[in-house]
């Protein structure tokens, strides 16, 4: 007879060249050239030709700088959906894109040569095109580097040729519709970069302003007798703009408020009832003695005195006249504001802003005349102070318009610039360009619900577009001006021509290029003139990143299924999208719009440079690897303003541990595992196999509804309680008997087995969107069915049906209260080795008794007992048929007591059990019954060779 087997040989005890530690930031480099070396992005669109269509189209971020964590934490939630909808089996290509035009890479590059005109602007362009080119490609590298899949030797940059063909086309269909104009309006204005600017390129920041209340005295005789008011009478105004008052045209009046006209030391005042009690705060006023009371609309007309120039102004009303600030009477300067500027068009009042380009007052008095509006602030206050005009000074901290590039404060001014009617229909059609885009928003699923509200709010209230910039580095505005007469051309056929010369040269065709040259040949004006100027103007940049789906999405492609941003995109890209594509193509851009909040500190601070909290992406995956970053991005409630700090990262770093671990257990025990050859049917699975292989397909149900959803942080924290609580500290913990101990082959070694190979296929694959890296690195180890792809990546989401074993409803229901009896049997096993009753849990016998107020527990006991061992992981368990003497109660499961004592028997020097029958096998007298029938199979079958020496 052969010599006995070595017992420890004989175990099945795990294997696997999965490491334990992961080298995130050494390794993931190496998978990321193998990658690119496997065109890894080509395979999967390959695997999903014909499939349908899914599209995210891609918000083209500024290439200026490094990526920062918000940039970080967009790309990853972009690549999350394309992953998602990609293993869902849909065709999900994904089209990187940069945003080149505008003035962030202008204000670097000037930057780099010292200062504004140092060079002609067609070289001015080229230098802007060579900054955005050399941070793209930075860009790229960054973002491939977090395990983001796409068209990256292909992107769309908003200056080649084709897109900004497709911009200045676009310009010209809403000019062709009837939708643009030249005019003179107030617009925010950047006296630093000497441009107009949209109201996504405004950003609010705190700013201390003079606080100033100014005194308008009354003209009698412009109804001042009539109202009963006498000469001695000023209206109050006040104002936190005083460099605005020397372009006032008119006071506003509510005409329903209550005005007062009060006595005080400084005067007859007056001013809205409701604001005394604010002029005396403000301005040191002590008594206040109401003379008389009035309507607002009785100040309609009558004329004011202008503190310090030679011009009356007259009272007119308005609605926007408010309580809340201020005296109740409004200081309007047509020039400078939008209310004031309607106001000045219903009243005909004077459009009056003479500033130049930085700001510099070109009409005025010798006092301010030439100076900065800024500078003259403090002029203007003690001018007013010289006339007996300044009631109060004070000092006003609030938010205030900076400019997004260069963060100085910002002015209103009134300019000639070229706008987009929001009210205007295209011609032919009734609905205007406003009405036709708040009916789109409602066809638009929103991500979270209320964006909808957001963008319908923005677009209800929201000005004519100002679309024309002062600048160089974008698309000219295709407009040309007869010599002769002046007249605008309005052949577009001939306009069009522009666009054919960008589709080959580029936006710079109009710089290099003559209008003769540009134009057909002998185009006229009607005044016979073949000279035609050109327009200096360039287009807004956000008119150019609105522009984007027309330019990138193709047939199908259009409209994009998602557009995935930050919540300043109401303002920004989602609103100029929606304006330009209903302008060209009547419709919305996108089916559906997802919306992600900031990236704050731990303390709820805005990351920044200047606070020393930022976090950047590269060194997060430098320290802990792009994974962990994902895996962030995937643990939060991205919709809501997120946080991450050192802290965060060291906390997922256990997370990642725990998952990694959960997988090394599964790879370990699938080491001799051939699905083709040893996977059981599901109905010659074990009956606790097939509960958990239900319960998986539940999550793998969950999971993929949560990820057509963007419920990202839904699914990780699924995945990871199943991990963690389901499979390491129950399912997997009572495997290792079964799997360690039975025969190789045994049958119910194979049915844990191929449930451990079936469970762990579907988490792989649900995880692999969040954990890119570590995915492919388990399913490079991983045993695969015949005819699996070689990358997780091209693999599909697993099939909650194809998993489910049906297992009845009772029968689930029966280990789920069997998993509550294993709670409560582990805390009595912990009091026993507290009290040193035992050792280890292989030491114990469990008595248990359910008495009747635990409805059938008692029956559930008495059939599975054989069961609950292996269940508990304990050498012997008893059930009772009547109480049990010196039992204890079960904490956490009424009616059930529980009894711990030292297991029976010897311990099996083979699994460590404690039996009656140690001893009994002459051939292996130091083993369990359990082990001496295993210990015949492995004989039997010849699959142990290892045999005493």
């Amino acid at each position: 007879m052969a010599q006995p087997l070595e017992l420890k040989k004989t175990l099945n005890l795990p294997k696997t060249d999965f490491p334990m530690k992961a080298g995130l930031p050494q390794n993931e480099p190496r998978q990321l050239e193998a990658w690119h070396n496997g065109n890894i992005y080509e395979g999967i669109l390959e695997a999903r030709k014909g499939k349908p269509l899914f599209v995210l189209h891609d918000g083209p971020p500024y290439p200026t700088g490094e990526i920062h964590l918000g940039t970080g934490l967009n790309k990853i939630l972009k690549d999350l959906v394309v992953k998602t909808k990609s293993m869902a089996e849909h065709y999900a290509p994904y089209v990187p894109g940069w945003d080149c035009h505008g003035l962030p890479i202008e204000t670097q590059v000037e930057k780099e040569l010292g200062g504004k005109g140092k060079v002609p602007p067609a070289e001015f362009r080229k230098l802007c095109r060579q900054f955005a080119l050399r941070y793209v490609e930075q860009h790229k590298k960054d973002f491939k580097r977090l395990g983001i899949f796409g068209r990256w030797n292909d992107p769309y940059l908003t200056m080649s040729h084709e897109y900004e063909a497709t911009i200045a086309g676009a310009f010209l269909d809403f000019m062709e519709k009837g939708y643009v104009y030249r005019g003179r309006k107030p617009v925010y204005w950047c006296i630093y970069d000497s441009t107009a600017l949209a109201e996504a390129e405004v950003e609010y920041e705190d700013h201390t302003s003079p606080s100033i209340w100014v005194k308008f005295a009354v003209v009698v005789g412009h109804r001042g007798d009539i109202a009963g008011l006498g000469s001695d009478v000023s209206a109050v105004i006040w104002t936190t703009t005083p460099w605005t008052i020397p372009h006032n045209r008119a006071l506003a009046f509510h005409p329903d408020f209550e005005y007062a006209v009060v006595d005080t030391e400084k005067g007859a005042l007056l001013l809205a009832s409701d604001r005394i009690a604010a002029l005396q705060a403000e301005c040191g006023i002590k008594e206040a003695r109401v003379r008389a009371t009035f309507k607002g609309r009785d100040f309609d007309g009558m004329k004011f005195q202008h503190p310090f120039l030679p011009i009356q102004v007259p009272g007119i009303l308005a609605d926007y006249v408010t309580l809340d600030q201020g005296s109740g009477v409004v200081h309007t300067a047509p020039g400078h504001g939008a209310d004031d500027f309607y106001s000045g068009q219903k009243y005909g009042l004077e459009i009056y802003a003479p500033l130049d380009d930085k700001g510099l007052y070109l009409e005025g008095l010798p006092e301010y005349k030439s100076k900065d509006v800024f500078t003259a602030n403090p002029i203007i206050v003690k001018l007013l102070a010289e006339r007996g005009a300044l009631l109060g000074n004070n000092e006003y901290k609030h938010s205030y318009p900076h400019c997004w590039r260069c963060h100085n404060p910002v002015i209103f001014r009134a300019t000639e610039q070229w706008f987009i009617k929001m009210d205007q229909a295209a011609h032919g059609k009734e609905k205007s360009l406003r009405q036709e885009a708040l009916e789109e928003i409602h066809q638009v699923k929103w991500f979270p619900a209320w964006g909808e509200d957001r963008m319908y709010e923005m677009i209800e209230k929201r000005p004519d577009w100002c679309v024309s910039r002062q600048r160089f580095w974008g698309v000219p505005i295709i407009v040309f001006y007869c010599e002769g007469c002046g007249t605008r051309l309005e052949d577009f056929k001939a306009l069009r021509s522009v666009v054919k010369w960008f589709e080959k040269e580029g936006a710079d065709a109009w710089y290099q290029h003559t209008s003769e040259e540009l134009l057909p040949a002998g185009t006229k004006c009607s005044c016979g003139s073949t000279k035609w100027r050109k327009e200096n103007d360039i287009l807004d940049v956000w008119f150019d990143s609105g522009s984007s789906n027309l330019s990138v999405l193709k047939g199908a492609e259009w409209p994009a299924d998602v557009y995935l941003e930050g919540p300043d995109q109401y303002r920004g890209w989602f609103h100029s999208s929606l304006l330009v594509a209903t302008g060209v193509r009547d419709a919305s851009p996108y089916r559906g719009v997802v919306t992600h909040g900031w990236t704050l500190d731990e303390q709820g601070r805005p990351m920044s440079k200047s606070l020393g909290n930022a976090l950047y992406p590269i060194e997060i995956c430098e320290k802990w690897g792009a994974d962990l970053l994902r895996l962030w991005v995937g643990s939060v409630e991205y919709q809501a303003d997120v946080k991450m700090s050192e802290r965060v990262m060291t906390q997922l770093s256990e997370a990642y541990r725990k998952i990694r671990n959960t997988f090394r257990f599964a790879l370990g025990n699938l080491g001799d595992f051939n699905p083709s050859r040893d996977a059981l049917s599901n109905d010659h699975l074990e009956e606790i196999d097939r509960w958990m292989l239900d319960r998986t397909a539940e999550l793998v149900k969950k999971c993929r509804e949560w990820y057509a959803n963007y419920e990202f942080h839904r699914v990780y924290h699924a995945i990871h309680d199943y991990c963690v609580v389901d499979l390491s500290a129950f399912y997997f913990d009572v495997l290792k008997d079964r799997l360690y101990t039975k025969a190789p082959k045994n049958k119910s070694r194979r049915s844990a087995q191929t449930a451990v190979w079936k469970i762990s296929s579907a988490l792989v694959r649900l995880a692999a969107p969040i954990l890119v890296f570590t995915s492919e690195e388990i399913w490079k180890h991983f045993p695969k069915s015949q005819g699996e792809p070689e990358s997780v990546h091209i693999s599909l989401f697993p099939e909650a049906a194809v998993l489910a074993c049906g297992i009845a409803k009772d029968a689930a229901e029966k280990w789920e209260r069997l998993a509550q009896v294993r709670s409560a049997v582990l805390v009595a096993l912990e009091q026993a080795r507290a009290a040193k009753t035992i050792g280890g849990g292989l030491e114990a016998k469990v008595h248990l008794h359910a008495g009747p107020e635990a409805a059938g527990l008692q029956k559930l006991l008495e059939e599975k007992q054989s069961l609950l061992p292996a269940l508990f992981i304990v050498s012997q368990v008893e059930v009772h048929s009547s109480a049990i003497p010196a039992s204890v109660p079960a904490e956490t499961l009424p009616g059930l007591t529980v009894k711990i004592e030292r297991a029976e028997g010897a311990k099996c020097d083979r699994c460590w059990n404690y039996s009656t029958h140690v001893g009994e096998n002459s051939r292996y007298p130091t083993v369990c019954e359990r082990c001496s029938d295993a210990l015949a199979e492995i004989e039997n079958d010849g699959s142990a060779s290892v045999a005493v020496s």
